[in-house]
């Protein structure tokens, strides 16, 4: 890969390098929602609705190991950006090979750990007695891409760093189309239900895995992987480790709280669960997006930061906070104003659309005040903290949540109370991570001795 098909996050006009930046990420998380939504469409179209049950009892413990390892990739890239700005090349290839020997093992321990407890996770989920064979089969050959998973996102957060998000979409299309053909051979032709779902998932994880492996064994810049220099260096996986496992478990514990919500909504007639089932498939769209910009904020500033540059690292928060919350307004509109449009990809019941335009009116009105929470904490994380931005998201956005449930839920027993529940948890703890995230910008700039701000 040469140097020039590569965005400098440190030179040039800043916003237009974050548009830059973002726009291959966001059209990766959207290719990666649509590539899930096929999974989930191949395996109820034609397995019937036993095998889509199957492969729907297990969504939110794929969403607690997919999201922790996406969480721990985002951490390599705070370590490799701030290298880079720094132009420590040294450091940066001693935490490339680091984290990649890292998180190959952290892929293999959840992949063991999680097929060895699966029955007893889908257990304790409630999963119905006549679908949990199939949910056993699919989570457990599915877990077997997490060490491919998990090199995925590693290899992403390097490139990422480096100004690169243009070959991970790239990788990204060519085993989605890859997974949707084998969904379809596997589903079609061998009629292997939720087992030919899941190999299909792992065999394209393992491809994609492979491509971004190859790309950085290609290049002869310092992110490079060389076979002789893999090896564990303890104090970049100490280093490593401080920013990934805190954003790792923010992600997952996402999926816990959502389990207390999804309770409140199981209160409702079968009409309700299902219109707040098909509305809530604009979630992922909508925050993947979002999310995109977060990875490009961390990156600036984590890269600004180790180069010494004042203005670009708070502009490049200022500039990706107003970004995403523009993206989140404009995506919001568009979903309110066509919501029956959206809605009756998933359903041709107008009782089920009535109720899932009323998750999206709310939805709707919600979204962009996620901006506040998610954008301040990845500018806490690419200042290197992550494990107080952490705390705060899990009080704010997962306790706050389940408190709201039993009390405000409880009392007035709408589905309105419950949605609003969105709005209250991101304003509350945004508020409360900008807070602490100008508390740690005064103190870094402090140490930033190199005057920038002529750029």
């Amino acid at each position: 890969m040469r140097r020039s098909r590569h965005l400098s996050l440190t030179e040039g006009p800043l916003f237009p390098s974050i548009v830059r930046f973002s726009i291959p990420l966001m059209l990766s998380n959207v290719a990666q929602v649509l590539f899930n939504m096929s999974d989930i469409a191949v395996v109820g179209r034609f397995a019937g609705p036993q095998a889509l049950g199957a492969v729907g009892s297990t969504t939110i413990l794929v969403s607690l190991f997919t999201g922790f390892l996406i969480g721990m990739g985002s951490g390599v890239n705070v370590s490799t950006a701030h290298y880079l700005g720094a132009e420590r090349y040294r450091d940066v290839s001693q935490t490339v090979h680091t984290a990649a020997l890292l998180l190959l093992l952290t892929g293999g321990i959840l992949a063991v750990l999680g097929i060895a407890a699966t029955p007893l996770l889908l257990h304790l989920l409630g999963t119905k007695d006549e679908l949990l064979p199939g949910a056993i089969r699919y989570l457990r050959i599915y877990l077997l891409g997490m060490p491919a998973l998990a090199v995925f996102n590693f290899g992403n957060g390097v490139l990422s760093a480096y100004g690169d998000t243009r070959h991970p979409l790239m990788y990204l299309l060519i085993c989605g189309l890859l997974n949707v053909a084998l969904n379809l051979l596997f589903v079609l032709v061998f009629h292997l239900a939720e087992t030919g779902v899941a190999m299909a998932s792992a065999i394209s994880q393992y491809g994609s895995a492979l491509l971004i492996v190859i790309a950085l064994c290609r290049t002869h810049a310092s992110i490079g992987l060389r076979r002789d220099q893999l090896h564990m260096n303890a104090e970049k996986g100490r280093e490593i480790l401080r920013i990934s496992i805190p954003s790792g478990l923010q992600n997952a514990i996402f999926a816990i709280a959502n389990l207390f919500i999804q309770s409140g909504v199981n209160t409702f007639p079968a009409v309700v669960v299902e219109g707040n089932a098909a509305a809530a498939n604009a979630d992922a769209l909508v925050y993947d997006v979002m999310a995109a910009v977060y990875l490009a904020c961390s990156s600036f500033m984590s890269q600004n930061y180790g180069a010494g540059h004042r203005k670009r690292v708070r502009d490049s928060y200022l500039f990706s906070l107003g970004l995403s919350f523009g993206i989140a307004a404009i995506m919001s509109a568009f979903l309110v104003i066509f919501g029956h449009a959206f809605l009756s990809l998933f359903t041709k019941d107008a009782a089920v659309a009535e109720a899932g335009l009323m998750r999206l009116r709310v939805m709707g009105c919600s979204y962009a005040f996620s901006a506040l929470m998610d954008c301040t904490i990845a500018a806490s994380r690419g200042l290197g903290r992550a494990l107080v931005p952490t705390v705060i998201v899990i009080l704010g956005s997962c306790v706050f949540r389940v408190i709201w449930v039993f009390t405000v839920f409880a009392y007035y027993h709408t589905i309105q109370s419950l949605y609003l529940l969105y709005i209250f948890s991101w304003t509350i703890t945004g508020v409360a991570e900008l807070v602490y995230f100008l508390h740690v910008y005064r103190e870094c700039m402090q140490g930033i001795r190199k005057p920038a701000d002529s750029e």
